[in-house]
């Protein structure tokens, strides 16, 4: 399989909350607003895809019977490392993600791709599938937390999209977007759309 394959895949075809149905809980607790959910899905990326080339650079030094603690340790101390950067460098975000930053330990994305696909194969190839897996969770994040916030605040990080005019015209913004049913409702949409993108282009 081509690198430019296994970093398509996990986007257009396999999509790892989508298709998978991996990731739910992050991906409905930290999309009220769209800056919490680009830098969840951006740290989620980092974490995949650093986690990916390490284990894939010492797979053939790991012995099998202990291959999920030494994977959980990497994928511990990649979380780590992201956790103090945002509470060095931007501490606001890393309030509002609160405690879902650390549970990227238990993400089952990140342990499926070490197990899945880095513990056997290169290190160029992992790269990309750590890649294209972190931007398909972070895609999806994006898209329902930018929907989110324009929709339920007339937001989009922070500045005012919805023109007043259309207020004072009767609008009002979607409060239900803003707790949890609102993000159920839009994850089922992206969940039947892209599988209705997968199934078109698998017929393809």
């Amino acid at each position: 399989m081509s690198n430019k394959k296994i970093l398509l895949e996990p986007i257009i075809k396999n999509n790892p909350i989508t298709i998978q149905v991996l990731g739910i809980c992050s991906a409905l607790a930290v999309t009220s607003q769209l800056k919490p959910s680009i830098v969840m899905g951006i740290s989620v990326t980092v974490i995949i895809m650093f986690s990916n080339i390490i284990v894939s650079m010492i797979r053939k030094w790991i012995p099998k019977n202990i291959r999920i603690i030494v994977e959980m340790t990497v994928i511990a101390t990649m979380v780590i490392l992201v956790d103090q950067f945002l509470r060095a460098f931007m501490f606001d975000v890393s309030k509002q993600l609160s405690v879902f930053v650390g549970l990227i330990i238990t993400n089952c994305i990140v342990l499926g791709r070490l197990e899945g696909f880095a513990l056997h194969n290169k290190v160029m190839p992992s790269l990309f599938d750590g890649l294209g897996n972190g931007f398909g969770y972070a895609l999806i994040l994006i898209i329902i937390g930018g929907m989110r916030e324009l929709f339920g605040s007339g937001k989009l990080l922070g500045m005012q999209i919805i023109p007043q005019w259309l207020y004072d015209a009767g609008y009002v913004d979607n409060g239900l977007l803003m707790l949890a049913p609102g993000a159920f409702f839009l994850l089922g949409l992206l969940v039947w759309l892209q599988r209705s993108i997968t199934k078109q282009y698998e017929e393809e």
